[in-house]
């Protein structure tokens, strides 16, 4: 929700990326042509969209905060990386779900800026393999059926425990290991607050109280 004021859709309300475009499942994505096929004409649809998108004021509210020593830092399930464009340094932001900024090699590990591939992608010879190794090429973001990162759920949980205020903005606040972490916080004492249109998120708040 953070992001759909800068244009970008959120995922589960009508009309959102889940009634736009049919999930492929990491295996899908490994073992079959076609849906590889599938998911990079879905990234590709969505690629101008997160390129040309601006700012929110969310974006910019969070930066200010840390730019006032204010924020310890910020985890977040969006894969648009507008809160790296606000200035929010790497190092301060947890990308529990990745970043469509950056294509990696499921091979070699190579990553690459996404713009690299995706400016002037051509899918009619198949899906783009790495320039290094052949390997399979995918935006380094988390698909359908991949775990997540245990770097980042750490740091996060850790996050959650050192913080005096947790905002959750934007989220539905449903699916988890992300949704926890704001009761991670608040049962270590932190207040909490959610900023959200979600009645799910309502029922969450409602249910820690």
């Amino acid at each position: 929700g953070v992001s759909t004021e800068s244009g970008i859709p959120d995922y589960r309300s009508q009309g959102g990326i889940w009634d736009k475009f049919q999930p492929v499942y990491l295996d899908e994505f490994l073992s079959d042509e076609r849906k590889r096929m599938l998911y990079w004409q879905q990234k590709k649809a969505l690629w101008q969209g997160i390129k040309e998108a601006t700012l929110s004021k969310a974006h910019i509210f969070f930066k200010e905060l840390y730019a006032d020593g204010k924020l310890l830092g910020l985890i977040t399930q969006n894969i648009d990386g507008l809160h790296e464009k606000s200035g929010l340094p790497r190092d301060a932001i947890i990308n529990l779900h990745g970043t469509n900024l950056e294509v990696i090699c499921l091979d070699c590990g190579d990553i690459t800026p996404a713009h690299e591939t995706m400016d002037d992608l051509n899918l009619d010879n198949g899906a783009p393999l790495c320039s290094k190794c052949g390997g399979l090429s995918k935006p380094n973001t988390i698909s359908f059926g991949q775990n997540l990162n245990t770097g980042d759920l750490k740091r996060a949980e850790r996050m959650s425990l050192s913080c005096d205020l947790m905002i959750a903005a934007g989220s539905t606040l449903v699916v988890h290991p992300a949704a926890s972490f704001p009761l991670i916080a608040k049962n270590n004492g932190a207040l909490l607050a959610i900023i959200t249109q979600s009645g799910l998120a309502y029922a969450f708040l409602l249910s820690v109280v």
